[in-house]
C-alpha cells in the first residue's frame, strides 16, 4: 500500500563493473513501488545539479562495491566531497541506507556497510536497516530466500568476479528491492510525522 505522503529517495552509488548498478536499479524499483519519487546518481560523475537533488531528498541510499574491505575509491571521493554538507549539516534528519556487492559470499561486506552507517551518523542522518531475518539459514531454506547472505545493516550481494552484471543473483536483486521499498515506507512515516508537527 502506498503512502499519501510521497517521499523523495535518492540513490547515490558507484559501480565499477556494472554489478552494483544492477542493485541500484533494484533499490529504485523497490522505492518506486511504494510511491516514492526516485533519482539515481552515479557518484563518480556527479554534477552540481545532482548534489542539489541529494540535498532535496528525504532519504539517501548509499551503494558501492566492496573493494579491499571497504567502499570503492570513487565512493570514498564522493564521501569526502560530502564534507561540505557535513559542515553545514545539510543532510541532518534525512534517512539513510546502504547496499554493496563483492565477489565472495562474505567478502568483508560488513565493513562497507559499517562505513555507510558511520558516514550517515556523521551527517546526523537516521539509518534504515534491511529489516528482515537471514534467509538460507536452516535446512528448510534456499539460496533463493531474501537476505540469503545474512546481513542486517543493509542489502549485500555476491557475484562471481569473472561474471558480468547479468549474473547478479536473483535473491540479491530481490533483497535490494526489499531495501528500497522499506526505505520508502520509513521515509513516508518520517515525512508524515514532520508534516503533522508543522500543521
Amino acid at each position: 500500500m502506498t503512502s499519501p505522503v510521497r517521499p523523495r529517495v535518492a540513490i547515490a552509488f558507484h559501480s565499477g563493473y556494472g554489478h552494483t548498478a544492477v542493485l541500484a536499479e533494484a533499490v529504485a524499483r523497490g522505492a518506486a513501488s511504494e510511491g516514492a519519487d526516485v533519482v539515481s546518481i552515479a557518484v563518480d560523475a556527479i554534477t552540481d545539479e545532482q548534489w542539489a537533488e541529494l540535498d532535496a531528498a528525504d532519504a539517501i541510499v548509499f551503494g558501492s562495491p566492496t573493494y579491499m574491505g571497504t567502499a570503492s575509491a570513487a565512493f570514498h571521493a564522493f564521501a569526502e566531497a560530502s564534507s561540505k554538507r557535513w559542515y553545514t549539516q545539510t543532510w541532518a534528519g534525512k534517512l539513510a541506507a546502504g547496499f554493496t556487492n563483492s565477489g565472495a559470499k562474505a567478502g568483508d561486506k560488513s565493513y562497507t556497510l559499517d562505513y555507510f552507517v558511520t558516514m550517515a551518523a556523521q551527517h546526523a542522518m537516521h539509518w534504515v536497516s534491511l529489516g528482515i531475518q537471514p534467509g538460507w539459514a536452516a535446512t528448510t531454506g534456499s539460496e533463493m530466500d531474501l537476505n540469503r547472505l545474512g546481513y542486517f545493516a543493509g542489502a549485500a550481494a555476491q557475484t562471481p568476479v569473472d561474471a558480468g552484471p547479468d549474473a547478479v543473483h536473483k535473491s540479491d536483486i530481490a533483497t535490494a528491492e526489499h531495501l528500497g521499498a522499506r526505505v520508502a515506507r520509513e521515509t513516508a512515516v518520517f515525512a508524515a510525522g514532520r508534516a503533522a508537527l508543522a500543521a
